[in-house]
């Protein structure tokens, strides 16, 4: 009798079941497919792959070198090398930071005649490069130059009766860094300070703190983690400099390594000094991120309040228009003025089939590593979003050292694996088939290709998730309910919103192509040279006239990002 009264039951849900169920099909398609999603993952693991693959090259090239090598760079050139690139790491960061922050303050916070102009323009030094601002202040500042020339005119002195700051030092050379990394420092900056709220800032006024006290001990460090990413940014680029340093004959870790490569013919000591370059940058780049992850702010007020601009009068407006005009004045407008007196007078033909191969090789290479880096970056980006986890967090965050990693490691890290792959295989060719393959990928397009897209990633990737944000999820679930794939979803919803983002990405990596030396010069193939090349080969040869004509094509290249920028900044307010 229990057996009954309790199998009663169970046959009537198991029939109430059986009757609901018999239309479905035995196997549910799940909500999420999968279809794409194995690719895409391959995809990403892939790119990780790649950017990694410089870092752990240099690496066991370092010390499979032997310690002959490491003791006579130590005996020699290495200390005077961390000595000089310490030094001139120390001079930019302080030199972005005060620039950078002291403008950006100053169109933030105050008013004054031309501050809407100035908001806007302090950004357009971002378009140069710095062996640019190099080869301009050379020409006008150095002892055959034009100020130099017209002092002894006027004074009649001779060479050995004044004194005249000298242009091709370290200072020079911190000084043309920060010409045109201060922008990272500002942007970044002025970011912050906008969306402070007023009301901590005029607590402290209400307690009677000055203006300035309120700054360095409110606004200042509730700006920190902005600031110090700005900087950090400025630092990693300033140890990635190869063009400026070679030209003023500053010897740092990136200038080493092009001797040790090319001059010294010691592949085991370029690696070595690599690593010691690529260990400083990685340290950097865990610093920043450190600082990032520590740093929050909570704003207890219910309503974020703007900062009320002061009106500034009399010398006070003056002074600001001055202090945020110099960067704009030496930064933009005397070097595009500089370098076209200089061009005019070049012998250098823009439109001969010489340079406009210069041009062509440039653009190949700088919209093929846009295209390809930009679609690395959506991989990893949307992999990331898909699948969050381990696997694609650890992928993004490699992804994202390349641009920590000077362009001259991630050349000899790539060199280094490749040539012994192409030296083996032509080896085993011979030996096996009388055969000889060459060098395969060593000296190729490709791989200077591959150079680019990881040291630029970082950029792309950047880009592409500050748009991706704006993607809501609920998107993704409705794109999955109506049984979109992972792919159909990216291409179908997510590429049409990021287009914009997309675009500003391409452009970024375009033109940061467009400005790389180090890695082009070490990677490029045998007669295939680029403006940057060009202008580098003409300045070496103390031909600056003829080096201002590509150097103007390569900043009139980067003025496109920049004015997306300046539109973007804009609109901030």
């Amino acid at each position: 009798m229990c057996f009954s009264l309790l199998a009663f039951p169970t046959k009537i849900v198991e029939t109430k079941r059986m009757t609901i169920e018999a239309p479905v099909p035995p196997k549910v398609t799940p909500i999420v497919p999968r279809d794409g999603l194995g690719l895409l993952a391959t995809a990403a693991i892939t790119v990780a792959s790649i950017a990694a693959l410089p870092m752990i090259a240099v690496l066991l090239a370092a010390f499979m070198g032997g310690t002959d090598t490491v003791r006579h760079l130590l005996n020699t050139v290495l200390l005077g090398y961390a000595g000089t690139t310490l030094l001139l790491v120390v001079m930019v960061a302080t030199g972005t930071f005060l620039v950078g922050v002291g403008a950006a303050w100053l169109v933030t916070m105050t008013r004054f005649v031309g501050v809407r102009f100035l908001e806007i323009a302090l950004v357009l030094p971002l378009a140069f490069p710095a062996y640019v601002l190099a080869y301009a202040y050379t020409h006008v500042l150095d002892h055959p130059g034009i100020v130099q020339s017209a002092l002894r005119d006027v004074t009649g002195w001779g060479p050995r009766d004044y004194w005249f700051p000298e242009i091709r030092s370290l200072g020079g050379a911190a000084l043309m860094l920060v010409l045109v990394l201060y922008p990272y420092v500002y942007l970044l900056a002025r970011a912050a300070f906008l969306q402070q709220s007023a009301t901590t800032f005029l607590a402290a006024r209400a307690l009677g703190s000055s203006a300035w006290v309120a700054f360095y001990k409110v606004s200042l460090p509730l700006a920190r983690p902005a600031i110090a990413g700005g900087v950090l940014l400025a630092v990693m680029e300033t140890i990635a400099d190869f063009g400026t340093v070679a030209y003023f004959g500053v010897q740092t870790f990136a200038t080493g390594i092009y001797t040790s490569w090319f001059s010294l013919f010691d592949r085991a000591g370029a690696a070595q000094l690599a690593l010691c370059l690529l260990s400083f940058a990685l340290l950097l780049a865990m610093l920043e991120r450190a600082q990032r992850g520590r740093a929050k702010y909570h704003d207890p007020s219910r309503r974020a309040v703007a900062m009320p601009p002061v009106q500034l009068r009399g010398w006070r407006a003056a002074s600001a228009f001055v202090a945020c005009g110099v960067p704009v004045l030496f930064g933009a407008v005397f070097p595009v003025v500089i370098l076209f007196s200089m061009g005019v007078g070049s012998e250098q033909d823009l439109l001969s089939p010489r340079y406009l191969g210069f041009i062509k090789n440039s653009a190949t290479l700088a919209g093929t590593a846009a295209v390809l880096t930009v679609t690395a970056a959506v991989c990893v980006g949307f992999f990331q979003r898909l699948r969050p986890g381990k696997v694609s967090n650890t992928a993004a965050y490699i992804a994202r050292l390349g641009y920590a990693v000077p362009g001259g490691v991630i050349a000899v890290g790539l060199m280094v694996p490749f040539a012994l792959f192409d030296n083996t295989l032509d080896a085993w060719m011979r030996s096996t088939f009388d055969v000889s393959t060459g060098l395969l990928v060593t000296g190729s397009i490709w791989l200077l290709v591959a150079a680019y897209l990881v040291r630029f990633l970082a950029a792309a990737l950047g880009a592409y998730e500050g748009g991706q944000a704006m993607v809501h999820a609920n998107m993704d679930s409705a794109a999955r309910s109506l049984g979109e794939t992972p792919v159909g979803t990216l291409r179908r919803v997510h590429l049409p919103i990021l287009s914009p983002s997309l675009l500003t990405a391409l452009l970024i990596v375009f033109v940061d192509v467009m400005k790389e030396l180090p890695a082009t010069l070490i990677m490029r193939p045998f007669n295939y040279d680029t403006l940057a090349v060009q202008a580098y080969r003409l300045a070496s040869d103390e031909r600056l006239e003829g080096a201002a004509v590509p150097s103007l094509v390569i900043v009139a290249m980067g003025l496109l990002p920049v004015i997306l920028i300046c539109r973007q900044v804009g609109r901030q307010r």
